[in-house]
């Protein structure tokens, strides 16, 4: 296998799993973007997922997913900023979650944690095709509009059907 200094986000373009869905952008209350995301790719309420997810933990957002047929996909990524991976996800046009840290610069993502295990904020936003439903604004912008290019990685996240082989 030849090194390289990137990866593809899917292994091909073809995979078509929730384009047609129809999204409603909800506004978050508080710090609860993970939980309202998971409630726009629902259609549920951000109450519905309080007691089933652990914000820190992807895999019990996937595990939430569940009950409504779907569930996350990690693509592979590092921290460079969103913009370098955006022209990928258009094209693939599915749906996404993605999660970006809220940091000034490097120096704010990899420093050393605080005395409560605090590094620095991050945030949850849903990708489907070209638009962005930022739960912390409540609404849908062209993803190449939206502030979230600017921000270094945490996850991406495919959303794929419940019983894709691939997924958490």
């Amino acid at each position: 296998m030849n090194y390289d200094f990137s990866s593809h986000l899917w292994p091909n373009k073809r995979d078509a799993f929730f384009r047609d869905i129809k999204l409603k952008p909800l506004i978050q209350g508080g710090g609860d973007c993970v939980a309202t995301s998971l409630a726009m790719l629902t259609g549920k309420r951000p109450e519905t997922f309080h007691q089933k997810i652990n914000t820190q933990d992807p895999l019990s957002w996937s595990d939430a997913l569940q009950e409504w047929g779907m569930k996350l996909a990690y693509c592979p990524t590092d921290v460079r900023r969103v913009a370098f991976y955006l022209d990928e996800l258009i094209v693939l046009n599915d749906l996404f979650l993605l999660s970006y840290y809220i940091a000034n610069d490097a120096e704010d993502v990899l420093a050393d944690p605080d005395e409560n295990g605090w590094v620095c904020g991050s945030h949850v936003v849903v990708m489907h095709k070209n638009m962005i439903l930022n739960p912390m604004r409540g609404q849908k912008t062209l993803a190449e509009n939206d502030l979230c290019e600017h921000y270094p990685t945490k996850r991406i996240f495919r959303v794929v059907p419940a019983t894709y082989k691939r997924g958490l």
